[in-house]
């Protein structure tokens, strides 16, 4: 379409000058004393315009020679942009590649180029020299070269080297925190991580970095709290989500070693967690190891977060497997005799709904043998000693019916369970 204006403009132009000059007999008449000289007007226009194109044609010349110097510096300029970015890109290529020894060669090439003079004049320089060096120090890093892997991180990262490239720098910073967290060394991770803008360090990487650095430092509320915001954020898978933060939650239960120390661990729990049976028969095995260490008290009233974690795990026992149901049953039993008194009818009516269930035959007989109710006990104890799935719970089984039978003066019937017992 422009060539065909183009024609257009110049055929015009072609007609106009033919109407002008085609039949024109005008002169232009010089008078130079004592001379006088005609000249046909279209001679002198067309020496006119000829004239005008001469010297513009002139002024450009000589412009265009100035101007040499600057262009010759413009060209060294791009080429040696040109040679340094295609040293970055090779070097990131080879430490894709795996080939960390020709990466480092190309990125100290590179930061060669970049610390020549005039090489702050290239665009993008500070991101080619954060770049450059990240890469060397990437590859120092895979080949164990630690100081060397210091040396070149510290330069990437320094505020004043990378003020125009501060998303390079932030990635370097990442990197770096990521390097000391392999390495465990928490106190350099926390002060890599610091150096973030507050803005950076809320992006998902960054979050996760914090969470590797509390774990790390066995800061199990604040990894929870950061699990959960990437949970928010859907960094994680839901299973995943599910996994992580039961782990780290399972992590700081086991930490707990007092009853303040439960009741914060049960109050981090959140919504449905909370009503969790397998949460609560995990606190209630911690609780009871502490129980036989000592570290609680053995009578007394029974703690609020432990009432909470027994009401909770008898609330889901029906969703529990069976083995899950006899540790439930193995972690409420050292309770029972500080359980309040309408326990024991809940007990009684459990069982009576599902009296195959030899879990809560064995239960619900403990809780009788509690309170002192023997013929009930025993009744309940032959029955579920049989059918029982876990041996520890057999075990104390037998050991209560010798001591049912020890109490009755039974001495035959109690040898004989201490025997079974002894075999389970």
């Amino acid at each position: 379409m422009k060539a065909i204006v183009g024609w257009l403009f110049w055929v015009a132009l072609a007609v106009m000058a033919a109407l002008l000059m085609g039949d024109n007999p005008a002169t232009v008449t010089l008078f130079w004393p004592p001379w006088r000289l005609d000249v046909s007007f279209n001679l002198v226009l067309i020496s006119v315009v000829a004239l005008f194109v001469l010297g513009y044609a002139a002024w450009r010349g000589v412009a265009a020679l100035r101007a040499l110097p600057a262009r010759a510096s413009r060209w060294r300029a791009r080429q040696h942009e040109r040679a340094t970015v295609g040293l970055v890109l090779q070097a990131w290529g080879y430490g894709l590649g795996g080939r960390f020894v020709r990466a480092q060669t190309a990125a100290r090439e590179a930061i060669a180029r970049l610390q020549a003079d005039g090489a702050g004049d290239l665009p993008y320089a500070d991101t080619l020299w954060v770049l450059a060096h990240l890469i060397a120090a990437e590859s120092a890093q895979q080949l164990g070269q630690r100081d060397w892997r210091d040396t070149w991180i510290a330069a990437a990262t320094d505020a004043k080297r990378a003020h125009t490239a501060p998303e390079a720098r932030e990635g370097a910073l990442l990197r770096a925190a990521e390097w000391a967290l392999q390495a465990g060394d928490a106190e350099q991770a926390a002060r890599w991580l610091g150096e973030l803008p507050q803005g950076a360090a809320r992006r998902i990487q960054a979050v996760r970095l914090r969470l590797r650095l509390a774990q790390l430092r066995r800061d199990r509320r604040e990894a929870l709290e950061l699990a959960r915001l990437l949970a928010k954020h859907r960094a994680f898978s839901e299973d995943a989500a599910d996994t992580v933060l039961r782990g780290i939650w399972l992590d700081a239960l086991r930490e707990a070693r007092d009853v303040a120390a439960l009741a914060a661990v049960w109050r981090s729990l959140q919504g449905v967690q909370r009503r969790d049976a397998a949460r609560a028969l995990a606190l209630l095995e911690q609780a009871q190891r502490l129980l036989d260490d000592g570290a609680l008290p053995a009578d007394g009233p029974l703690p609020e977060v432990l009432d909470e974690a027994i009401r909770v795990a008898w609330a889901g026992y029906a969703t529990l497997s069976p083995m899950q149901r006899c540790r439930a049953v193995a972690a409420v039993e050292p309770w029972l005799s500080r359980l309040d008194a309408p326990w024991l009818s809940r007990l009684e009516e459990a069982q009576q709904r599902d009296p195959a269930d030899a879990a809560l035959q064995y239960l619900a007989a403990q809780a009788y043998r509690a309170h002192g109710l023997w013929g009930k006990a025993q009744s309940l104890l032959q029955q579920a000693v049989r059918a029982l799935p876990d041996r520890v719970l057999r075990r104390r089984a037998w050991c209560a019916l010798a001591e049912l039978a020890e109490q009755r003066g039974d001495e035959k019937t109690a040898c004989a369970a201490w025997r079974e017992a002894a075999r389970v």
